[in-house]
């Protein structure tokens, strides 16, 4: 246990932060191949086919089981942060098909001899606070002793088997509503380097632990066809996701994609994760961009967001009634962004104009 009057930076830890630490997409599906090969029971409504956000398995007629995990190193020193950042993280998965939560299990690697029990216990309390928030119990969970600090949790959930809404259901001719702006992984970078201002801060904690809640309102429209959520792999891959899941395309307008404040002129100054370049790396063949999308454009498009925000795909009458859900929950910057279009000859694409 680290005894010296100054503890050690959080972030100081590990060498990746928050949905950065994801494997890259590009290796992910070299290591998936071939794990869809075994049965599957009727009853599996929602499994690992389409990259979802979370398995759904169908109880009755009246409810269906959300299952999901997440977990990540630390994206913030401050412990009671961390752990909202990560426990908030882990919901948005539930909410992203539609369900709502009803219990947790805590995730949890710590290096015992390098932190003390003090800043451990308030990683905890931050996971804590958040779930008590969405209304449910941490319940249990696992600890080990870890090289790196890292934290989350197992999340359940509950849905109407017929309230689904799966990556894959977009449909040709949707509007794309995303409800959080882009650029965690900008200011999480420049917080790192210890470059990142108070406003900076503030508004990148206030994005990570806002609770997706809007999912299971969003999820009751009948327009809506498809949910997501933005994060590890950025909005250009999550969005390519929900692209193969249609066996369509999607088609971004740059300009009205939401942007957290200052998040360009960062990236400008060369705050990019190294997550950023190997999302690029592993889809960046799927992308075609405008000649007028710039690389600090390209490299926010392909940024790592922790608890980042729905990408909804809706019927064009449904984008006000889904706006209005998003401006209830206090999504003030959610924004319609985009529309599914029909794939090309060479098949899914995001189109960035």
């Amino acid at each position: 246990m680290n005894t010296s009057q100054t503890p050690p930076r959080l972030t100081s830890l590990s060498h990746g932060g928050g949905c950065g630490c994801k494997i890259a997409p590009g290796v992910l599906r070299d290591i998936l191949k071939g794990t869809t090969h075994f049965p599957v029971p009727p009853q599996l409504l929602v499994g690992i086919e389409t990259a979802d956000d979370a398995a759904v398995y169908q109880l009755n007629d009246e409810q269906a089981l959300i299952a999901t995990t997440d977990f990540f190193m630390p994206i913030v020193d401050d412990p009671f942060e961390f752990g909202r950042i990560a426990a908030t993280n882990a919901l948005s998965d539930v909410y992203a098909m539609g369900g709502t939560p009803i219990m947790a299990l805590a995730l949890v690697g710590m290096p015992i001899q390098v932190l003390s029990t003090d800043v451990i216990g308030k990683i905890l309390e931050g996971g804590n606070a958040v779930c008590r928030a969405a209304g449910i119990p941490i319940a249990g969970g696992h600890t080990i002793d870890s090289v790196e600090a890292i934290y989350g949790l197992v999340a359940l959930g509950l849905v109407h088997p017929q309230k689904v809404k799966r990556n894959a259901d977009a449909r040709v001719g949707d509007r794309l509503v995303l409800g959080k702006p882009l650029g965690v992984g900008i200011l999480s970078a420049a917080l790192k380097k210890e470059q990142l201002s108070a406003t900076g801060y503030a508004q990148m904690i206030d994005s990570t632990t806002r609770l997706n809640t809007p999912g299971p309102e969003l999820s009751a429209l009948a327009g809506v066809h498809a949910l997501t959520d933005v994060t590890g792999f950025g909005l250009a891959g999550h969005g390519l996701e929900l692209a193969r899941g249609a066996k369509a395309s999607l088609r971004i307008d740059w300009a009205h994609v939401p942007l957290l404040q200052d998040v360009t002129q960062l990236a400008a100054q060369g705050f990019i994760t190294g997550a950023s370049g190997r999302n690029w790396a592993g889809y960046g063949d799927e992308v075609a961009l405008a000649s007028h999308i710039t690389p600090v454009q390209q490299a926010l498009l392909t940024d790592p967001q922790t608890s980042g925000g729905l990408l909804v795909s809706c019927a064009p009458e449904t984008v006000g009634d889904v706006l209005k859900v998003f401006e209830r929950h206090g999504f003030a910057q959610a924004a319609d962004i985009g529309e599914v279009v029909a794939a090309g000859p060479e098949g899914s694409r995001l189109i960035v104009a």
